[in-house]
């Protein structure tokens, strides 16, 4: 076993892991998977507002906002659905949504720009 202390968030965890030798007669190691591709640039925000972009590629199940609604900040502005799990997108300010870009349904990728708040 092998003990290692790995930072999450700033928050320290130690790990153990186990060392376990590759089954004799193996034919190779398996192929390393390929990098991801770097994620698409976020959309500049609207003047004067602040774009609120995909943290991750999905489904929009649900958009609980329209443009000019007013919202606090921490008030959830749509579910994006990822890996079978609903994603709760919040305000990260208080505001007005100035436009929103998707419509329940649609699918999105990693930076998509979801609705503006101003």
């Amino acid at each position: 076993m092998k003990k290692y202390r790995v930072n999450v968030n700033g928050i320290a965890y130690e790990v153990e892991v186990e060392e376990i030798a590759a089954p004799t007669g193996a034919a190779s190691a398996p192929a390393p998977a390929p990098a991801p591709a770097a994620p698409a640039a976020p959309a500049a925000p609207a003047a004067g507002g602040e774009a609120i972009n995909a943290p991750m590629p999905g489904t929009i199940l649900s958009v609980a906002v329209k443009a000019g609604d007013a919202v606090k900040k921490g008030q959830v502005l749509m579910v994006l659905e990822a890996m079978k799990m609903e994603n709760e997108i919040m305000s990260p300010c208080d505001g007005t949504v100035t436009a929103v870009s998707v419509s329940a349904g649609s699918s999105v990728e990693s930076g998509a720009p979801l609705c503006t708040i101003a």
